[in-house]
Parts: structure tokens; sequence; C-alpha cells
């Protein structure tokens, strides 16, 4: 009888095989992860390009004055309460005020502004019973008795006017259309440099026991930690874009050296 000798991998040689696989997986993993939340972060940033240009243009035809991120002198019912409605006619549709891949939600109303997670600056808020501009310390401001001007902006390529932000249900304090310079760290010396609540973790849920008022912070969510090494995109007043993390951020005048207070 003819014999035939059969070529096997041994047991061994599989287990190594495997062993040689799943290294590699680990190597490649975060690589791919990482290539994959940078291409999210400049998706998102292309988006928030978009509405700066929009708020400029809004800006141009209205003498300077900036759309007002929240405009508490009309109704909760109005649309333009808060700034997407005023910045809506300049872009090009509803989907760049959404961050590609996240759980966010174009806001067109008051009820619906929690679930937004592109923040606009709370510097523009208008209340007619609010803080005076140019009166006292603006910590804790909703709002001015006064619109917000694109001329008193001394240095527009420093200016914040877009982060990402976290949004969700409103009765869970979230409101991701906008963010909040009056809430956060009080810079030393110079508080134009004082930055918005900001961390690479959503903090909603862990600071419950503030009013909402007294968040709307800055989340770094791509390739986040934990230990705020995570990034989002800042759009500035001259229309650049440009990646921070939160410990950039928190650092101020060490870090990113930002104006998140124009007035």
């Amino acid at each position: 009888m003819l014999k035939t000798n059969r070529a096997a991998f041994t047991l061994i040689e599989l287990l190594v095989v495997v062993a040689i696989i799943a290294i590699l997986a680990a190597i490649l993993f975060p690589v791919f992860n990482s290539a994959k939340e940078a291409a999210k972060r400049t998706t998102c940033s292309t988006h928030m390009r978009q509405l700066a240009t929009g708020v400029t243009l809004y800006t141009d035809d209205a003498d300077g004055c900036l759309p007002m991120g929240t405009n508490y002198g009309v109704p909760s019912g109005d649309i333009y309460r808060i700034w997407t409605a005023q910045v809506f006619p300049y872009v090009k549709g509803k989907q760049v005020f959404v961050c590609p891949g996240s759980e966010g939600k174009f806001g067109d109303t008051w009820a619906t502004r929690g679930e937004m997670n592109i923040g606009y600056t709370g510097v523009t808020a208008y209340d007619p019973e609010g803080c005076i501009e140019g009166e006292g310390d603006s910590a804790g401001c909703e709002g001015f008795t006064t619109i917000a001007n694109a001329n008193k902006m001394e240095e527009p390529s420093r200016t914040a006017l877009f982060a990402e932000t976290p949004g969700g249900d409103l009765a869970l304090k979230y409101r991701g259309y906008t963010f909040s310079p009056y809430n956060g760290i009080v810079h030393p010396s110079e508080s134009r440099l004082s930055p918005p609540i900001t961390s690479d973790r959503d903090v909603i849920p862990e600071m419950q026991y503030l009013e909402p008022s007294q968040l709307k912070p800055i989340w770094c969510r791509h390739n986040r930690t934990g230990r705020n090494t995570g990034t989002s995109s800042i759009i500035f007043a001259d229309l650049h874009a440009k990646p921070h993390s939160a410990n950039s951020i928190l650092a101020m005048d060490r870090g990113a050296n930002i104006i998140w207070r124009f007035r």
C-alpha cells in the first residue's frame, strides 16, 4: 500500500502564528484608532469653520454685530433665541452644525439646544437685564445688555468663536449649543484669558450639583484618555482652526494662550 505523508502545522506553530497576529493587532489598532479620530476631528473642524464663516458673513451684514449666542430678549419659542437660526442662512445646511460620528443633533429651537455638540462662545449672549459691558467682574454672566461687536475684538487671531461641547438631554443639564468663558478658572492676571470649564471627559454627569448656567463646558473628545490629553478643535475669529488639548487650554497663557473673554 502506498503511504502518503501529509504536512501539517503543529499546535505550537499555530499558537505562534496566533500570538504574532495578536501582537500585530495590538500594535496597529491604536494607530488605526488614532487615524480614525484624527479624521473625525478634521471633519468636525471643517464644519466649525463653515459656521465661523457664516458668523463672519452675518457680522458683515449686521454692521459688525455678532450673532447672539443666546438672545434672552425674545420669548423661548422664538427660533432666533439661539444663534443657529441667525447663522443658518449663511451656511450650506443642517449637517454642518453637528460633528460627524457623534451623537450630536442640530438644535434649531430652545427645546433642542442641549443636543448640539458644536458650541458657540457665550460671550455673545444678549440679555437686556444682564451684565453691563465694561463694568465690574463678568464672572457668571449669561448675557450682556449690549450686542457683541466684532470691532471690539483686539486680536481676532487669538479670539475663540467655536469649540466642541458635550450634547444631551436638557433635563440632565446639557447645553451643547454654547460654551461659557465666565464659569471656569479665572486667570490670575489677565481675565480675558480665563478658559471655560474644559475636560477630555464628559463632565456634565460629574457636576450635577451645579446649575446648567454654571456648566456649558468644552469637551476635548478626540483621543481622550481621561487625563485631559484629548483634543478639541478651536475656531478663531480670523477663521483659522487649531486643535488644543484640555491640558493646553487649562494652562492658559502657558499653553493655548487663547482669548476667551473679549468683553
